[in-house]
């Protein structure tokens, strides 16, 4: 009998002592899952679905910077749906960007692909590996010529539009071929080459904007081009030195005659706001430039200078031209170039040269843009 009642205690003690470790082992497990998805953030996707690298410049500031931030956005959206994963990787060199490229190679993951911005031009050597390699990727902003046929798709902005935009927006306010015009350039990339040569060509009747071309009779020449149009050379995209440069062209009271100016960024046209409000300027030249009632162009998408656009600020100074706008460039772009990854790898067939239009924004439609900081 105590054999009998002894028996019975342990196999109790055992099922108690089997109940514990089983509940034991449910909350390591569910502690471990836990912690692995705070781990990888609102990333869901099942182990072997396709994981995207998001390659950018640092989220610092301006433009470039913007990039980064509009691209966590969408990643965070890729994420989040399940279907795949998704990661930014932020490279503020472009040695820097090519180790990562070959790291990413290196860990030989079969299920991979790449959306990248590159740094610059020498990045095609890292971006040709990815090629040999047999990883898709997407190009954004800066297409490099010696890789862009092996992308999926090449996903960047209208910049010749810009010029086109910018010309026809200055048209539309009386501008005469032959009529004095200053161009600020940004640098001495091709991206300056296509937003000076779009300038031009809608000039010249070559190219549209808005499905529309200039007007016959208001159409310039080659000579007039040639001789009615100053380049600044290149800004290095600076506010500061646009700032520079403009108050020592109303240094010269010759130039405060010019009544066009089109700057090819929005920081280049804040500096020339800047001037304009700055004590670097002699009175007598300010007054003299204002009472012209000139216009300034930009471009971008910078919340500064819409925010000069919603009437925010500048008010003293805009009250006095004849127009402001900035057409659209904006670094949001990057969430197309993203869903277009993703739509390749949902078999889906994708623009290879995607160029996105641009649109020009003035106080008139400016809520319905969304401007970076």
């Amino acid at each position: 009998m105590k054999k009998k009642i002894l028996a019975a205690l342990l196999a109790g003690v055992m099922t108690l002592s089997l109940t514990a470790c089983g509940s034991s082992s449910a909350a390591a497990t569910d502690a471990k899952a836990a912690a692995t998805e705070s781990a990888a953030g609102t990333e869901t996707a099942s182990g072997d679905a396709t994981h995207i690298y998001v390659l950018t410049a640092p989220e610092d500031h301006g433009w470039t910077g913007s990039v980064a931030t509009f691209a966590k956005e969408k990643v965070e959206e890729v994420n989040g749906e399940g279907k795949y994963s998704a990661e930014v990787i932020t490279c503020e060199n472009a040695a820097y960007q090519i180790t990562q490229v070959e790291d990413i190679i290196a860990k030989g993951d079969k299920n991979i692909a790449v959306v990248i911005q590159p740094i610059d031009d020498t990045v095609q050597s890292a971006i040709q590996e990815l090629v040999d390699a047999g990883i898709p990727y997407v190009a954004f902003d800066r297409i490099i010529d010696g890789v862009e046929a092996s992308a999926v798709a090449n996903v960047k902005g209208d910049n010749e539009g810009i010029g086109a935009g910018s010309a026809a927006y200055f048209v539309s306010l009386g501008l005469k071929p032959g009529d004095q015009v200053y161009v600020y350039e940004g640098d001495t990339s091709s991206v300056t080459t296509l937003r000076d040569q779009g300038f031009t060509e809608y000039l010249l009747g070559n190219i549209e904007f808005d499905g529309n071309k200039i007007a016959d009779d208001a159409k310039w020449t080659q000579e007039q081009v040639d001789s009615a149009i100053t380049y600044s050379g290149a800004m290095n995209w600076s506010r500061s030195d646009t700032k520079s440069a403009f108050e020592t062209l109303m240094g010269d009271s010759a130039n405060t005659s010019i009544k066009w100016f089109y700057a090819e960024d929005d920081e280049l046209a804040m500096g020339i706001l800047e001037a304009l409000k700055g004590g670097g300027i002699d009175d007598s030249a300010k007054s003299a430039f204002l009472a012209n009632k000139p216009v300034i162009t930009g471009c971008g998408g910078l919340d500064e200078l819409y925010g000069v656009l919603r009437g925010e600020s500048y008010g003293e100074i805009t009250g006095e031209l004849g127009g402001i706008m900035s057409v659209t460039y904006s670094p949001s772009m990057i969430q197309t170039a993203i869903q277009d990854m993703v739509d390749s790898l949902d078999g889906k067939e994708v623009t290879q040269d995607h160029v996105i239009e641009c649109q020009n924004v003035t106080s008139e439609n400016v809520a319905d843009f969304k401007g970076f900081n």
